[in-house]
């Protein structure tokens, strides 16, 4: 009996282990130092994925992207918090280069109707990924700008911005 109560535990254990991810990141560690940027795959091996987590704190974890002119881009947002969606959504919206990012998180903290994306300036959006929830992702797949530059991102949803949810894609 014991020993096929141990097998059946070894085997579980041994399922369990093969079950589970090995390439997932442990999340980071509050600390001074800036984010760590998102950089460029090798080449031939499809998108640039950057995995991008946003928190209750009002802050991503990932601040810099780096890409070349042109590079397949894919920025997969998730909501880690645990707040209502009401009180602590976010999103990611990428700029043009020259845009002014306060300007338009200003603007959009009066867009409730269209999720805090400014209608009269859809121009200056490259890519974006709508409001998220607590435990929601959401994902875009685009191009990087062909011009060299900085291309600054943030949350639209209100006083994010202010508090600090954004960064910046460097095209180089």
């Amino acid at each position: 009996m014991k020993t096929t109560f141990l097998a059946s535990f070894a085997l579980a254990a041994a399922f369990v282990a093969g079950c589970s991810k090995s390439e997932t990141a442990s999340a980071p560690a509050a600390s001074a130092t800036p984010a760590p940027a998102a950089t460029a795959p090798a080449a031939g091996s499809g998108p640039q994925v950057v995995n991008i987590q946003a928190n209750d704190t009002m802050k991503y974890d990932v601040t810099r992207i780096e890409a070349t002119p042109g590079q397949d881009l894919k920025v997969v947002l998730t909501n880690v918090g645990s707040m209502p969606k009401t009180a602590m959504a976010h999103n990611w919206v990428l700029l043009k280069a020259g845009s002014d990012p306060l300007a338009f998180s200003t603007a959009a903290a009066a867009a409730t109707t269209t999720n805090y994306i400014p209608a009269a300036l859809q121009d200056q959006i490259i890519a974006h990924i709508d409001l998220l929830g607590p435990k929601e992702s959401g994902e875009v797949a685009f191009k990087a700008p062909s011009a060299p530059g900085e291309y600054p991102f943030l949350c639209t949803f209100p006083a994010h911005f202010l508090i600090g949810m954004k960064g910046v894609l460097v095209v180089k």
